[in-house]
């Protein structure tokens, strides 16, 4: 059976103030099944984060699909008019990206921004019913997607902005507009980016509740080895714009067969004992 995303030689280019483009992802290939987790992992500037944003074709200004195949559910993404792939956005992959407060609009409230979610799309993908409509069922599903990410006091906190949440509670909300649509897929940039450790593992474990009942597959996008190791089924590593590795988390951690991928390793040792300072404010 064909995987769920199949990804087949992405190449990504930039283009330069004067000169040709310059490919910034090289024939990147991996795929994704339903209910795994794949880890995505490199330096800073591996061209992680270009890869996810080129899966729904997201890409900055400047920086343009080149070659390849993105292929969901046996449908090349690449080749979709933009009216076509608006309703794999969201609908069927959805995207977590790095920085939820950016990621939010501040001048709503968090449930009119996961209602506006739901509102988007005219139909769940999971099983075709329509979505709710109605004021009072919007509202119950608002409710339902916020107890499913784990917000605490979610009656309350619809009313609540942004700028009142702490970061957890703000990726969270995150998580509950990812979800509102239902979708196959994931794609988390950098989820745990900026939290406290803390925080960090309730957002991991989150997303391992998300695939476990669910059935969701993630692609983790991380520059921090042990969240992969305590994450992903498979883990797949960047270096410059290419895959220089992948295997499962065990066989890449085991016996690293990439110079690059014994460095981030060695790396990931050396700052073990170290740990990211609590944030400060309300709790997660």
């Amino acid at each position: 059976m064909s995987p769920l995303l199949q990804i087949d030689r992405l190449t990504v280019t930039a283009t330069q103030r004067s000169g040709p483009a310059v490919p910034v992802v090289r024939e990147v290939s991996f795929a994704l099944d339903g209910g795994e987790i794949v880890g995505l992992v490199g330096a800073s500037g591996a061209g992680k984060s270009l890869t996810a944003y080129a899966i729904l074709r997201l890409l900055p200004p400047g920086v343009e699909l080149a070659g390849g195949k993105v292929l969901f559910e046996g449908q090349d993404l690449s080749r979709l008019s933009d009216r076509e792939l608006r309703r794999v956005r969201g609908r069927r992959i959805a995207m977590v990206f790095q920085e939820p407060a950016s990621a939010l609009n501040p001048t709503f409230t968090v449930g009119f921004q996961i209602a506006e979610a739901i509102r988007a799309h005219g139909d769940a993908p999971w099983n075709g019913a329509p979505a709710p409509r109605s004021r009072r069922a919007v509202r119950r599903e608002v409710l339902r997607l916020l107890d499913r990410v784990a917000l605490p006091d979610a009656a309350r906190r619809l009313r609540s902005y942004p700028h009142e949440l702490s970061g957890g509670q703000r990726q969270r909300v995150v998580l509950a507009i990812a979800l509102a649509c239902r979708p196959a897929i994931l794609l988390a940039d950098e989820p745990t980016t900026a939290l406290d450790v803390t925080t960090q593992a309730q957002i991991l474990d989150l997303l391992e509740e998300l695939r476990r009942d669910l059935g969701l597959g993630v692609l983790l996008i991380t520059h921090d080895l042990p969240v992969i190791a305590e994450t992903c089924d498979r883990v797949v590593v960047l270096d410059h714009g290419r895959v220089v590795e992948q295997g499962t988390v065990e066989e890449v951690f085991t016996h690293p067969a990439d110079a690059r991928t014994r460095e981030l390793l060695a790396a990931a040792v050396e700052a073990a004992p170290g740990a990211p300072a609590a944030e400060p404010g309300v709790p997660a």
